[in-house]
């Protein structure tokens, strides 16, 4: 996905082959194994299965394979030439099972409480961290199967380490496979402006915060859309944009959970001086009109109707993944620019210098699964260059042309289809074990004017500037169930005060006995659980 697109739905024939499921009884048939009334999955049978090489059984087995996709996008990423080869190579034939994230909740819990599963879970949305550390008797540690039976992520992750480092569990042990994404970014948003707002007022592009301050100054009081009407929106966005207008003071937060490393060290920023002062900066931009007076009430409904205002362009800045993702028919207006510089003089920009490439819980095996060696195998076929690639954008002689024995290029849209809604129509882009390495990236050739080219020309607006974040670290089973007793009340103390000071401005009075409450809260408490995980996530090899 172009991480800042959230998913819409775009329309695809639904054929969706359980997302009427509701009922516990019609779930569990539906995940039942292919063999029969058993309802276990056909086993290897002994001399069948090859240890390496292909086919990876002699006689065909079937696997099912449960995988979620966002709204109605559908199945039609099945008809992949490189899987439908895949089956033909190694006799593993997939039974596909794909729900709708629209039904997946409560079919997660039936499925969970009933303790049938399928063989294989694909892809993250499936089932979450504490879905999988609440229920570890439901899956296989993989460590001895990646030992035996899969060179391909073993490799992988002798290259990169980062991908063991993401999918070890508190135990030691891995329970889910990891994912390395092609071509993509080290920064998250990246600043936007209206160009042509900025010529025909004859301002430069802003560089930092008080040039910034001046320029929205001007968006709000000269009419640069030229309609006669004071209804320009100098920022506004979609989300929750008040994380964005803290950047400048260094607070940065990719993983949504109020943590920053500061000196090597993890920090419950909203307690620090410097969101203090970023919170004044905000409060001082809405006080004078200068931020969208609905910035915390509106949907992304709401938001998108500003960006794509049919009469004129509204919206003067804002931060976004790429431009034309949001402003419709106003997009060529837009320009990215360069991270804004501080009031300490230097730049912060939202993203990970290791790059926004990493993922876990793109496979599982299940303990269901009477043929677990068999699907490692299958999985290991994935972690290869040309195997993930081709699981990102689509098929070679589909989607990708081979050019050459050593460059790649991505084909054209069909007229009227977004890259983007391709890519998901052809692949199971973000889902899905695969790898790429750094090195193969360098053949890959991208249009740099739309999609996944456009945002890597973006990205070196900001790539040098980005800030190491709290990662996505991994909690043990007790460690999940303190966090909720302590993450609701904190996170939403911290979110009613920073709309409250950024609209009425009274951070100085408030501050103090927001920081008692805090702790009253179990802040303290909160914050060893963290660190505790932190450092548990960086201990590993």
């Amino acid at each position: 996905m172009n991480m800042g697109m959230k998913y819409k739905n775009r329309g695809y024939r639904l054929k969706m082959v359980t997302s009427v499921v509701l009922a516990g009884t019609l779930l569990l048939g539906l995940i039942g194994c292919s063999s029969g009334e058993t309802g276990e999955a056909p086993q290897a049978e002994e001399g069948s299965f090859n240890t390496e090489g292909l086919p990876i059984v002699n006689e065909p087995i079937t696997l099912d394979v449960l995988t979620v996709r966002w709204g109605n996008m559908g199945d039609t990423f099945t008809q992949n030439q490189w899987l439908k080869d895949l089956e033909q190579q190694t006799n593993v034939k997939i039974n596909w099972q794909v729900m709708s994230s629209n039904d997946w909740g409560e079919q997660k819990s039936i499925m969970l409480a009933s303790g049938t599963l399928p063989d294989i879970i694909l892809g993250d949305a499936v089932f979450s961290d504490s879905d999988i550390v609440n229920n570890l008797a439901y899956f296989r540690p993989l460590d001895e199967y990646i030992e035996e039976y899969m060179p391909n992520l073993k490799a992988a992750m002798e290259e990169t380490p980062e991908l063991k480092r993401i999918s070890t569990f508190p135990d030691g042990q891995m329970y889910s496979l990891p994912a390395r994404l092609p071509s993509r970014p080290k920064s998250m948003n990246q600043p936007i402006i209206n160009k042509v707002w900025l010529d025909r007022l004859g301002l430069e592009v802003p560089k930092t915060t008080d040039e910034l301050y001046n320029v929205l100054k001007a968006f709000k009081e000269q009419d640069p859309n030229g309609n006669g009407k004071q209804d320009e929106i100098p920022i506004s966005g979609s989300g929750d944009i008040s994380s964005d207008l803290l950047s400048p003071f260094g607070i940065t937060d990719i993983n949504a959970n109020s943590m920053m490393i500061q000196d090597g060290k993890p920090v419950f920023y909203p307690v620090t001086e410097e969101y203090k002062e970023a919170i004044k900066w905000a409060h001082k931009l809405y006080a004078e009109g200068l931020i969208d007076p609905e910035l915390f009430t509106q949907d992304n409904t709401m938001s998108t109707a500003k960006h794509q205002n049919p009469d004129a362009a509204l919206i003067g800045f804002t931060n976004q993944w790429i431009p034309d993702a949001v402003f419709g028919k106003w997009k060529d207006e837009y320009v990215a620019i360069e991270t804004i510089i501080g009031p300490d003089g230097n730049r912060y920009q939202a993203g990970d210098p290791v790059g926004l490439s990493f993922r876990r819980n793109e496979l599982l095996i299940t303990t269901s699964s009477k043929s677990p060696e068999v699907a490692a195998r299958w999985a290991d076929q994935f972690y290869t260059n040309e195997a993930s690639i081709q699981n990102f954008w689509g098929a070679i002689g589909t989607v990708i042309e081979k050019k050459d024995e050593n460059t790649y290029a991505l084909m054209s849209p069909p007229e009227g289809t977004s890259a983007d809604a391709w890519y998901w129509d052809q692949s199971l882009r973000d889902f899905g074990p695969k790898y790429v390495s750094p090195e193969f990236e360098k053949n890959i050739i991208l249009d740099e004017t739309v999609g996944d080219g456009l945002k890597l020309v973006i990205d070196k607006l900001g790539a040098d500037y980005v800030t190491t974040p709290f990662p996505n670290v991994m909690y043990s089973a007790e460690e999940f169930q303190e966090l909720p007793t302590l993450t609701t009340d904190i996170d939403g103390f911290v979110r009613t005060n920073r709309a409250k000071w950024i609209t009425e401005g009274t951070i100085d009075a408030e501050w103090d006995d927001y920081i008692k409450k805090l702790n009253d809260m179990g802040l303290e408490r909160l914050v060893q659980i963290r660190t505790e995980a932190y450092a548990r996530y960086t201990s590993v090899k």
